[in-house]
């Protein structure tokens, strides 16, 4: 076998490792997750876990790449460029709301990560090389909303972009302690819609010319 190609087995066993970590790193983050029991919940062994990866802190990176690339993945399939500005824009909100809900081990990940202040993240050539793409098909949605009249002018892509996941991702992440401060079971699908339209209109109502 070629070097640098995995048999099918080897790589069935990278996987196994790799669904067990984000398992483990999500419920106890980098600091409290452990070698063995990642190994354990695969059915391998520590060797084979330093084998694939190295180590713990380079397990980390390889599982914070992957839920990024996941991510980006779903993102790129809604085809926004393809859409009308304005639906375009609907469409990204609504997924970003919707995805960080749906993936709480994305959101576990990140928080994880800030909480390192980024220092494996760092190191990754492959996350950054996710998003110039996606500043670009967001800056053609925008241009393109300029030339019909229906979005404002001079909006900077890179920040607009961030107000879309902050809608999504701070919602999310503090859902449990907001909803015991207002009462109210946000995790609901109702509340999910209520949020979701709220977003929308939030970024639609910036972009207005």
């Amino acid at each position: 076998m070629p070097d640098g190609v995995r048999s099918p087995r080897a790589e069935a066993t990278r996987q196994r490792l790799l669904d067990a970590a984000l398992v483990e790193f999500s419920a106890k983050g980098l600091a409290g997750a452990r070698v063995d029991e990642i190994a354990a919940r695969a059915g391998a062994n520590k060797r084979m876990l330093y084998a694939h990866f190295g180590g713990k802190e380079e397990l980390w990176l390889v599982v914070l790449e992957a839920a990024y690339a996941a991510k980006r993945a779903e993102e790129r399939a809604l085809r926004v460029d393809a859409l009308p500005p304005v639906e375009a824009m609907q469409r990204l909100v609504r997924f970003n709301l919707r995805y960080t809900a749906a993936h709480p081990e994305f959101v576990a990940l990140l928080n994880q990560e800030n909480v390192h202040r980024a220092a494996h993240l760092k190191r990754s050539s492959q996350v950054p090389a996710m998003y110039s793409p996606m500043l670009q098909l967001l800056q053609g949605v925008l241009a393109r909303g300029e030339a019909a009249g229906v979005f404002r002018r001079g909006v900077d892509a890179m920040q607009l972009y961030i107000t879309i996941l902050a809608v999504g991702h701070f919602y999310v992440a503090n859902m449990h302690t907001l909803s015991t401060i207002f009462g109210a079971g946000l995790e609901t699908e109702p509340a999910l819609a209520a949020r979701e339209a709220h977003a929308t209109e939030v970024v639609l109502g910036y972009l207005r010319p």
